[in-house]
């Protein structure tokens, strides 16, 4: 018997989104839990803890679907999030991919296609169509070109000294009594850490640091 996959549809064009309905509805490893119109309507919803994957839009009204993405890497870092859109350009596929997503298609991907896709991406693969692909690969050596003959990130000590502990996932008013310095003093911190970072959220912040060797990853228990 075929594992069930469990998928949540985040689409505003209500026919895109019928489409989808149909197409996955005639698999039987496939299950739709929920399907919405935007994020906002789809994270009121209990079914968003319960989906194995996410196929969501970018373009959506309100929270956008990058904004989307970062959203459910913090509350269910495990969720599977594909993308799929009109947008092909170099900015849009990139930030979709370091947010979060797995996976990033065209609409125009055929039914066949779509399933195939989500399947592989559950079975972890990153499915991109061919034109997406090449201008994530575009996108990664632009940024690798940076890295090269960009500033090199310095941290006051501490900085690293927060980011240790919020890699180790202490909560901010334990790290507040760890360092003996007040809330409001480590959110000033982290103010800056993610400026210097540039990122928005907890876990770009951590992941970041851990590519560039700013911290160590913290040591099992």
């Amino acid at each position: 018997m075929k594992e069930i996959i469990k998928i949540l549809l985040i689409e505003d064009n209500k026919f895109i989104r019928s489409g989808w309905e149909i197409a996955l509805s005639n698999e039987a490893d496939f299950e739709i839990i929920g399907s919405y119109r935007s994020c906002e309507s789809a994270f009121k919803n209990k079914s968003i803890e319960n989906a194995d994957l996410v196929l969501m839009d970018i373009g959506l009204p309100g929270m956008s679907g990058i904004e989307g993405v970062k959203y459910l890497k913090e509350k269910f870092p495990e969720q599977i999030i594909v993308m799929c859109t009109v947008h092909d350009d170099d900015e849009k596929v990139f930030n979709a991919i370091c947010a979060g997503a797995v996976g990033y298609l065209l609409k125009k991907t055929s039914p066949d296609e779509l399933v195939s896709a989500l399947r592989d991406a559950y079975n972890g693969g990153s499915p991109m169509t061919p034109s997406v692909a090449r201008k994530v690969i575009a996108s990664f050596q632009k940024i690798q070109l940076k890295s090269f003959t960009g500033d090199k990130i310095k941290l006051t000590e501490r900085e690293e000294q927060i980011l240790i502990l919020m890699a180790q996932g202490k909560p901010y008013t334990e790290i507040a009594e760890i360092i003996f310095l007040s809330l409001d003093g480590v959110y000033y911190h982290i103010r800056h850490i993610y400026e210097k970072l540039h990122v928005h959220t907890r876990a770009e912040a951590i992941a970041k640091s851990l590519k560039n060797r700013l911290i160590q990853p913290p040591k099992k228990q």
